[in-house]
């Protein structure tokens, strides 16, 4: 390395130094402006509309069930983990929960298509992947599979 290697290096250097505090107080900013994003814009709202319809479930096994692997997203009573209101993972949770509502809502709609239901959870599309790598509990085996799809059969037909 040269003398005008080293010149070069230490005006860089100084430069960087004088630019960190500002490129991190900028990106504080932008992260604490993302968190209200949620509070402006309808579809990253982490909401619980009102339970219009209550479902008396055939045992309580498939109930709990249901509620372990399935009304997070397909009910209106959903529980909501704490990094839920740290955005932009927040956004995801809140558009996977108001997706999934959109498909079925078991707190609002009163005609359940429990044959697609049960068929979705047999072939293993329900519960999807990306929930259940956050949430052990949804992870069904065979057999809760096929007590939960008795239990949707039979509460829903």
């Amino acid at each position: 390395m040269n003398n005008n290697d080293s010149q070069h290096t230490k005006p860089r250097t100084r430069i960087l130094r004088r630019m960190l505090p500002w490129a991190g107080g900028t990106l504080i900013v932008i992260f604490g402006a993302m968190q209200l994003v949620r509070f402006v814009v309808p579809d990253f709202q982490l909401d619980n509309p009102p339970v219009t319809q209550t479902v008396v479930w055939s045992s309580p096994e498939a109930e709990q069930l249901w509620r372990s692997a399935c009304a997070d997203c397909h009910s209106n009573e959903t529980v909501y983990p704490w990094y839920s209101y740290v955005a932009p993972v927040g956004w995801l949770v809140a558009h996977d929960t108001h997706e999934g509502r959109d498909e079925l809502n078991i707190s609002t709609d009163s005609r359940v298509e429990w044959d697609e239901m049960v068929e979705q959870l047999q072939e293993g599309e329900m519960p999807p992947q990306v929930y259940t790598v956050i949430h052990a509990d949804a992870r069904l085996t065979t057999a809760q599979i096929e007590t939960l799809a008795s239990g949707i059969r039979a509460t829903f037909r």
